[in-house]
């Protein structure tokens, strides 16, 4: 029905009242299951870059101190008795199915959730209704411009949470800022309370900051003691995600012990920097990264750990019916990072996949590859995975971005049953049996 909605009315028209369409079914959504989220203690994260990790962060903190907490991530959702995987490539759910998960997990005896929000949930009112005692933003960057149309529509969408926040009266009216964003100013004008955190600027700031292959020390100053954090996942960035989960943590009066044990105690984000160890000796890593801005941040940070004489591989494709203007951009800076770059599919949908692999292949010449020197067009994501790893010689990296944890792709026939770890696997023991 929904399809067929949008097919009938004039673009420009749905995208007026899209809005209110959304608010309808929101309001109904929430009548039908009862309102699930009121009497939640509500953590809103938004962001570009960051949002799932900083969430499963905020989660897992909670979770360790004894919290009854659930979750609702772009990879699943869950509460202490079940966690399932999330199927479907939507990171805030439409409001029925969201509602429902909402009270089946208040069902389990939650008294807190974490939730991941995007943009579009934002800007659609998909979240209506919804008491947010507590809000998030890790960054704000080049993304969604395809629906947002500019960069301050999509910008003003991420401060709806803030402003959400601050309407509950009966809430905490906390907003975690990340300072270092240039943003930054237009979220903390939108809450009574907020809290800046960063490496470079910010009330709540990270020091001492040592980073390795295996995830970073740093310290953090409260009062008159330093907390000393340890953070698992490997990555500069996460160390500002882990700040926003400390800021949580203070706004809800752990002590330090509690957020120095909640923050290691974090081994892992499924598909996020997933290191894949089958004996090889060469690294192969699986991340979501899929911005310009994720790019720069991981890219950047890996080629600042990579040992001569190791190369650094990169494979990545870009989405279909998905902003467009950011295809160059990828292809410019995997191309001035990696000694390699493989082009390929990533979720075409019914655009033409060659047209998507020849715009990321121009910003990866703008930046000095050749093609079949350095730069391949490979658009079978299989073969490609295949290709990269064929390449890998002792002491390479191999970073394949863009799906980590997915279990689809979605191509012009249909959607098909994807596993970017598994492939990963499979080639890595096809290449050491050659």
């Amino acid at each position: 029905m929904r399809k067929l909605v949008k097919a009938l009315i004039p673009r420009k028209l749905f995208k007026k009242i899209e809005p209110y369409g959304h608010l309808v079914e929101t309001f109904l959504a929430q009548v039908r299951y009862g309102f699930p989220a009121r009497g939640l203690k509500v953590i809103g994260v938004t962001g570009t870059d960051g949002k799932t990790t900083t969430t499963t962060m905020i989660w897992s903190l909670l979770k360790d101190a004894g919290y009854d907490v659930g979750y609702m991530t772009t990879i699943g959702y869950g509460s202490p008795k079940r966690q399932i995987s999330n199927k479907v490539h939507m990171t805030t759910m439409q409001a029925f199915p969201m509602m429902k998960r909402i009270k089946e997990l208040r069902a389990d005896g939650i008294d807190h959730l974490v939730l991941e929000v995007t943009s579009h949930a934002l800007a659609q009112n998909r979240v209506w209704g919804i008491p947010f005692d507590i809000a998030v933003m890790t960054n704000v960057a080049h993304e969604h411009l395809d629906y947002h149309g500019t960069f301050d529509r999509y910008l003003d969408a991420k401060r709806k949470l803030f402003r959400l926040t601050a309407a509950n009266k009966a809430g905490r009216q906390v907003g975690v800022v990340n300072a270092d964003d240039p943003s930054a100013p237009q979220f903390s004008g939108e809450v009574p309370k907020p809290m800046r955190y960063g490496v470079e600027f910010g009330d709540i700031l990270a020091t001492k900051v040592k980073t390795s292959g295996t995830g970073s020390t740093y310290r953090v100053n409260r009062g008159d003691d330093t907390l000393k954090i340890k953070v698992n996942i490997p990555g500069s960035f996460n160390v500002s995600n882990s700040l926003a989960a400390i800021c949580v943590g203070f706004a809800l009066d752990l002590t330090d012990k509690q957020i120095e044990q909640g923050i290691a105690s974090l081994k892992e984000v499924e598909g996020r920097m997933t290191y894949i160890d089958e004996g090889q000796d060469f690294s192969v890593l699986v991340d979501f990264a899929h911005t310009p801005d994720s790019f720069e941040k991981l890219l950047s940070d890996m080629r600042k750990a990579t040992v001569a004489p190791g190369r650094l591989i990169v494979m990545f494709g870009s989405a279909g019916r998905r902003d467009e203007r950011k295809r160059d951009k990828q292809g410019a800076i995997a191309g001035r990072y990696a000694d390699m770059v493989v082009v390929t599919e990533e979720d075409d949908r019914d655009v033409d996949g060659l047209g998507i692999m020849q715009q990321i292949a121009e910003g990866a010449e703008s930046s000095g590859k050749v093609r079949d020197r350095d730069l391949f067009c490979i658009h079978n994501r299989v073969e490609a995975i295949n290709y990269a790893i064929q390449q890998a010689k002792k002491g390479d990296t191999v970073m394949l971005l863009g799906k980590g944890h997915e279990k689809t792709i979605e191509r012009a026939d249909g959607e098909h049953l994807w596993d970017e770890v598994g492939e990963a696997k499979t080639a890595i023991q096809a290449a050491l049996e050659v």
